[in-house]
């Protein structure tokens, strides 16, 4: 007797019979049993939904609602799905100290977690529920690198806080607030009301942060359906989208739409040109690197510039504008975006809906205004992010120039240079940087911070003084969405490479031309080398993770990745 043809439970074309097909898998189907499984549930795909719910990040409190209307549609569909997390960590509460060297390293934490659960399960496909910074770059990476199907759920932008008459308001104004109250322009009491009441419900933080640049990037890569990068957190709209990829992940899976038909070279220079037209943050240009890479697609800075120079910064969105991101729903949302700059995209992208880049820009409804402009009334005519170099930074380095007014595209100072954000943050706030100083922060970047800290705590303190039209900062390290004014990071080679960075004294005078892409560190090639004679990088102490981290971790003008080559 063929006791193996009484356990073909599925056909061999699934992952998942791995689990549930052969006399030897009775064990597998055992444990599946106890889980509440059938003997139907057997013979059907199973769907891996990863979630990131935490009760300590708001862009993350309500996954758990959303993965629910998520199982659903994958029910509806015939699928089986199955539950379970991954970390998550907020970016804002890392803000200003030790913490902040955690987020970047935890992007590819997630994708290897999410690589685990589903490959030591065999899942059939995957919906991945996210709502912040790295968390959303980190499942991309996972859906690119295990390449089945797959539908990114994000989680959406709260919406704004009503502050003194401001319906509008957003934390990346908050953040100015203490920089006010040191330069007596703001009272404690004002600092202590506005708290409680910037961040109103759950969802990441309601500006064009790297959250919700991400989710909107997410949509335009045609890994979310259409709708996903901008409904609010706290809508109906945003359960109907949830329920709707559960059956959308099914129907991947009939057809053989894996995320490497999706992810092509074409799709991420059309994710470049979303994220220019937008003004999105700059942290982008490291996630899209890092994911195209997991997807066997090389991107270059060059690709980053070049885009800006061809398309305009279309979108009046906080930080560097005026409204948040429900407005940009409200007015077109993501595909009104594409649909205004479709003469830049490859439209033949494909999409986790099953139809085309160009099916969903035509159909696409757009209210021009004063929330997406026309292009021939940007709000700025280059793309929102430009790729400088220079002898300070000649692997490149990067600016969100939509942030920045244009008095200061031209900048030439006198460095004052610190080995850490925080002595910078001291040096700010006790107020003894002069008026045409350029801030030098170095060892903050990914294998010197480790971890590639964000600066929000020290252009928030620059600012909210109001010194953001005398001084420029530049880093090795990056910068928050919520940055805006003069503040240049990603500086490759870092300090903790030998970079030129790591040799800038107090003094010296550092040329800043942005509309030439140009950073220069005006100091001789005689000079630089007698600096570098007898020099030793900093070494920062760090625990275990970090120094992992640390080894592994690439330069960030090639996306921070995390290879095993680095060690070579």
């Amino acid at each position: 007797m063929n006791y193996e043809d009484e356990f073909q439970m599925k056909e061999q074309k699934y992952r998942s019979s791995t689990l549930t097909n052969g006399l030897g898998r009775s064990g597998q189907r055992a444990l599946l049993y106890a889980t509440g499984m059938d003997e139907e549930d057997m013979k059907k795909p199973f769907v891996a939904v990863i979630g990131s719910f935490s009760e300590m990040v708001p862009g993350h409190t309500h996954l758990r609602e959303l993965a629910d209307y998520v199982k659903q549609g994958v029910i509806e569909a015939g699928g089986v799905p199955r539950l379970s997390e991954t970390i998550a960590i907020c970016d804002g509460l890392c803000q200003g100290h030790e913490g902040m060297r955690y987020p970047l390293p935890s992007r590819d934490l997630i994708a290897d977690s999410v690589e685990m659960v589903a490959e030591a399960h065999h899942f059939d496909a995957m919906v991945l529920l996210a709502g912040c910074d790295k968390i959303i770059p980190g499942m991309l990476m996972a859906a690119a690198r295990l390449d089945i199907p797959t539908v990114i759920v994000t989680g959406g932008p709260m919406l704004p806080g009503n502050v003194s008459g401001n319906p509008l308001f957003c934390s990346c104004e908050l953040r100015e607030y203490p920089g006010r109250v040191e330069a007596g322009t703001c009272s404690v009491e004002e600092i202590k009301r506005v708290e409680k009441i910037t961040l109103p419900t759950a969802g990441s933080c309601a500006h064009l942060g790297t959250a919700n640049s991400m989710c909107m990037l997410t949509e335009a890569l045609g890994m979310s359906l259409p709708g996903s990068g901008t409904a609010s957190a706290v809508s109906n709209k945003r359960k109907r989208i949830a329920k709707a990829s559960g059956r959308a992940v099914l129907q991947l899976l009939k057809d053989g739409i894996t995320p490497r038909k999706i992810l092509t070279r074409e799709t991420f220079l059309n994710g470049i040109v979303a994220a220019m037209a937008t003004g999105s943050s700059t942290n982008l240009v490291l996630h899209l690197m890092a994911i195209a890479h997991e997807a066997g697609v090389e991107l270059r800075l060059e690709d980053f510039d070049k885009i800006s120079r061809e398309v305009p910064f279309i979108c009046n969105l906080l930080p560097s504008g005026k409204y948040p991101i429900v407005s940009l729903d409200d007015n077109g949302g993501v595909l009104g975006v594409l649909k205004t700059v479709k003469y830049a995209l490859n439209t033949e992208s494909l999409t986790v809906s099953g139809r085309t880049l160009e099916e969903l820009v035509d159909e696409a409804e757009v209210i021009y205004g004063d929330v997406i402009r026309t292009l021939k009334h940007p709000q700025k005519p280059e793309g929102g992010i430009a790729v400088l170099r220079g002898t300070l930074a000649p692997d490149g380095a990067v600016v969100k120039q939509s942030g920045v007014e244009e008095s200061m595209y031209k900048f030439c100072g006198r460095a004052r240079v610190f080995d850490s954000m925080e002595e910078a943050d001291k040096a700010i706030s006790q107020d003894t940087i002069e008026k045409g100083t350029v801030i030098v922060v170095r060892y903050e970047g990914p294998k010197g911070g480790p971890g590639m800290r964000e600066m929000l705590s020290t252009t928030a303190l620059l600012m909210g003084r109001g010194m953001d039209k005398d001084c420029a900062l530049v880093t090795d390290g990056r910068f928050s969405g919520a940055t805006h004014g003069p503040c240049i990071g990603h500086i490759s080679p870092e300090a903790a490479a030998g970079g030129p960075i790591a040799f800038v004294q107090d003094g010296d005078m550092i040329e800043i031309d942005i509309t030439e892409r140009r950073l220069e560190l005006k100091v001789s090639d005689e000079e630089l080398e007698r600096r570098k004679n007898g020099w030793k990088p900093l070494v920062k102490p760090m625990k275990t993770a970090l120094k992992k981290y640390s080894a592994l971790v690439g330069s960030a003008d090639k996306g921070a990745i995390v290879d095993i080559k680095n060690l070579m």
